[in-house]
Parts: structure tokens; C-alpha cells; sequence
């Protein structure tokens, strides 16, 4: 497998090139909304551009979508609640991407439609989880959905890594067990009452232990 992790504009976001070498093909994930570095990764490599994923449909994760498939014929992979794509997948769907294959966890909170893909042991988190932080959330049941979509997440193997939608961690990547016993929001998924604390006041949090 080949993964690149790429800065691709906006709000310091981070898009990314899955690619079977052996096949020659590969599927961009959130590469907006400047996509021209996950492009030029395809053509230095010769990857055929056969996907844009899309871990939600925030602006910031899908301005380049049309520029892609207008260039490559790409085909635009969204959550089924997003209404909008060429292919609309749901927790548990696989993408198939030569011999690898693009597992979709749908994970809800900062947006309805968010998912994750799990490619064998790395995992694009978008605008769920970061490093060291999570996404935000405007309602208390957005908040308790978001809660139940990182608990999820923290069950799986310590060893994967977690590669988030935007460079707004200490770090550019981590991995599940770094999240679970460090992420100060991951740390409080046994109680929503202190999670929901910590949003509140994550300005004072971040003031207090001296935080970016």
C-alpha cells in the first residue's frame, strides 16, 4: 500500500493518496479544498485516480471534488445522508481500490454524514478525531453522538494509526492507543457529563496546560 499524507489548504487541512502500487490506481481522501498536491501525487507516481472520498461534506473537505473527477474521472464516495455523490456507502461498506480494500466506519457527531476509512492499519479520522483534540459540535445530541462515535473508535487495535483531517495537533499523526490514554477528551468516554465540561471550556483547557 501506498499512503501520503498531504497539506491541502484551508484551515491547515490534511488530504491524502491510498494507492495499490501493484495496480496502479488510487482514491483521494478529502484532498479540498486545494487538491493540486494530491494530484500532482498521482501523476509523479502514474496513479489512475479512481475515488475522492469524502469524510464529510464540510466546504473545506469537498471544494475540490469537482476538479477531480472533471480531470480524472473520478468517482465522489459520500456517507448515504449526505445526498450527494457518486457512490454513497454506510458503516461497514468496503471500497475496493485494486487488492486493497477502504473500509467505511460511519461516525457521526460533527456531522451526521462523518465517516472514517480503515485501509489495513491506518485510519483517516477527518473532522472526528485529531491529535489530541476532536471535532466540533453544536448541539447536546451532536455532542452525545459524537461521544458515542469516539467510543467506538477507542475500541479498535491500539496499533492503528490515526490520520486526522487537520494539522491541529502537538503532531501530524498518532494512533488509537496515544488517543485513548492522552486525547483529554478520549480520556473522559466513561463520563458525557465531563466530556460535554471539557467542550465547554476547552479555550480555558488549552490556556491552562499550554496548548497550540
Amino acid at each position: 500500500m501506498y499512503f501520503k499524507q498531504l497539506m491541502c489548504g484551508g484551515g491547515k487541512n490534511f488530504g491524502y493518496v491510498v494507492a495499490d502500487e501493484k495496480a496502479n490506481v488510487c482514491a483521494f481522501v478529502d484532498p479540498s479544498p486545494d487538491p493540486l498536491p494530491a494530484i500532482n501525487e498521482a501523476e509523479k507516481n502514474n496513479f489512475k485516480i479512481e475515488y475522492v472520498i469524502n469524510t464529510h461534506t464540510h466546504f473545506d473537505h469537498t471544494g475540490g471534488n469537482s476538479h477531480v473527477k472533471r480531470i480524472s474521472g473520478a468517482k465522489i464516495v459520500s456517507h448515504r445522508s449526505a445526498f450527494k455523490g457518486d457512490i454513497m456507502v454506510d458503516d461497514g461498506d468496503v471500497i475496493p481500490l485494486g487488492e486493497l480494500q477502504l473500509k467505511v466506519i460511519h461516525t457521526p457527531g460533527h456531522t451526521d454524514d462523518s465517516i472514517c476509512i480503515l485501509v489495513e492499519d491506518h485510519l483517516v479520522t477527518g473532522d472526528t478525531l485529531f491529535v489530541g483534540r476532536i471535532g466540533g459540535t453544536y448541539t447536546d445530541s451532536d455532542a452525545r453522538t459524537e461521544f458515542e462515535s469516539l467510543k467506538r473508535l477507542m475500541k479498535l487495535d491500539d496499533f492503528i494509526s490515526v490520520w486526522p483531517g487537520h494539522n491541529y495537533g502537538l503532531k501530524e499523526n498518532s494512533t488509537i492507543k496515544e488517543e485513548r490514554e492522552t486525547n483529554p477528551f478520549c480520556t473522559r468516554l466513561n463520563d458525557f457529563k465531563k466530556f460535554c465540561d471539557l467542550k465547554e471550556n476547552w479555550l480555558e483547557y488549552k490556556r491552562v496546560h499550554g496548548l497550540p
